[in-house]
């Protein structure tokens, strides 16, 4: 298995009406958040065919796909680097991954939404056993970089699912003020999901902080929440 072989599976699906169709909706123009990305125009789910078949592949070769100038390349990729993380037994196997994907992000090749949304609930497991989480995860919230912000709290999500929703409630906070819609997205659905675990912890959160979130991480956060609750919320954080 090598990255030229996945490439030429890809590209042999390539789709030029819909590539068209997924620049404007992951808005790839200037000046906006997906800047320069090139599609091809795959669907996701023959993204995932491609990358289960060739999940074996070498972490080099993974690197390869993962500075692929087209988006469905680096997704394939970065899918393949989930499958190998949920196959791997040792710590030291995971590490490997976890190092790539950190390389990966820092490089800026994770530059999309969706590419961050399919891996970090995943590949954020890592730091469940590590001493300080915090450490990591504060240095990306405070980063410029907007997918290294949303990493931040989307790593959370591999807490959450461990039961642990403090370093959510923990990236909330950080992240309140962060001027990006894609930001507020993001808190206020690792919010809502936290809440699924503990209604209480997210009430108290909304309590002390709901007056100063962004409208649209208010409306993600209680979602889940009935419509005369969610009312409640909304004209309260409005005093």
């Amino acid at each position: 298995m090598s990255a030229t072989k996945v490439q030429k599976e890809i590209q042999a699906l390539s789709n030029r009406g819909r590539a068209h169709d997924l620049q404007k909706f992951f808005q790839t123009a200037p000046g906006q958040y997906g800047e320069g990305d090139v599609f091809l125009g795959l669907t996701v789910p023959q993204v995932r065919l491609i990358a289960k078949e060739n999940k074996a592949i070498s972490l080099k070769e993974i690197e390869v796909l993962i500075s692929s100038k087209f988006h469905e390349v680096r997704l394939c990729a970065l899918i393949i680097m989930t499958l190998q993380y949920k196959s791997a037994k040792e710590r030291g196997e995971k590490k490997k991954i976890f190092d790539v994907y950190m390389k990966a992000m820092t490089a800026g090749y994770i530059n999309n939404w969706d590419l961050v949304d399919v891996t970090a609930p995943i590949i954020g497991e890592y730091l469940i056993d590590t001493n300080d989480p915090y450490v990591l995860l504060h240095k990306l919230s405070k980063s410029k970089s907007l997918w290294q912000r949303r990493v931040s709290v989307v790593f959370t999500f591999a807490f959450i699912r461990a039961g642990d929703i403090e370093p959510t409630f923990e990236m909330a906070e950080k992240l309140l003020h962060d001027k990006h819609d894609l930001i507020h997205k993001a808190v206020g659905w690792a919010l809502r999901e936290a809440g699924k675990l503990n209604g209480i912890a997210l009430r108290d959160f909304l309590s002390a902080h709901s007056h100063e979130m962004p409208r649209t991480m208010l409306r993600y956060s209680i979602e889940k929440f009935s419509e005369r609750e969610r009312r409640k919320w909304l004209l309260e954080s409005k005093r």
